[in-house]
């Protein structure tokens, strides 16, 4: 049986009528503003809670993945940028040596 604002409403008259408003009121206050279907449970919040994890572990995998292939296309490129200024510098010393030696 679906709850509407009808049946709240005549619930809280009987309650009214057996307990008093005070009690009514205090009572209706501990149901759900809407059907029982609606309301989350403990089993609920559980399963919710190892869904959650699981993406956020999964999210954590992808997000370390893709730092160290940054990382390791930045230490290639940075290398390969060093090894030939390292080259380039001990041929240009070289060829000044040789050029000094000529001239000697």
């Amino acid at each position: 049986m679906a709850l509407d604002e009808l049946s709240r409403h005549e619930l809280h008259s009987k309650l009214r009528d057996a307990l008093g408003e005070q009690a009514a009121a205090t009572l209706m206050e501990y149901l759900p503003p809407v059907g029982w279907a609606d309301v989350a449970t403990k089993r609920d919040l559980d399963a919710l809670a190892i869904l959650t994890k699981r993406d956020l572990d999964g999210l954590e995998q992808r997000l370390r993945a893709d730092f160290r292939s940054e990382i390791n296309a930045a230490i290639t490129s940075q290398t390969r940028t060093l090894m030939f200024t390292v080259l380039g510098s001990n041929l240009t010393m070289a060829g000044i040596a040789f050029t000094a030696g000529l001239l000697r």
